[in-house]
């Protein structure tokens, strides 16, 4: 359900019946089990994800042309000296100091 949206008193559960195969449903049993969650909250949430994903790449975000020049020259500028993250790149990773 979009966040904007709210449940009303009209609304009500449905039921949706599949049809999958054995291999599938054992998949699908053992990752609920890992999240402990039921099969059908596992697959009602991985839906639920894959449908806002789905909705979320066919979104258009528009600019006006002047906004799209400011973005397009803030792309290609030359990023300014920063000792903090040159520092930050030089200490190397935490787990593989001594």
């Amino acid at each position: 359900m979009p966040a904007h949206a709210s449940r009303t008193s009209d609304d009500e559960l449905k039921t949706v019946n599949l049809r999958m195969r054995n291999d599938i449903r054992m998949l699908v049993d053992w990752a609920a089990r890992l999240k402990g969650r039921s099969r059908t909250d596992f697959i009602i949430e991985a839906c639920r994800r894959a449908a806002e994903e789905t909705i979320l790449d066919q979104l258009v975000v528009t600019v006006d042309p002047e906004r799209h020049r400011r973005f397009l020259a803030l792309l290609e500028r030359t990023p300014e000296s920063n000792e903090r993250v040159r520092k930050l790149i030089m200490a190397g990773q935490p787990w593989t100091r001594r």
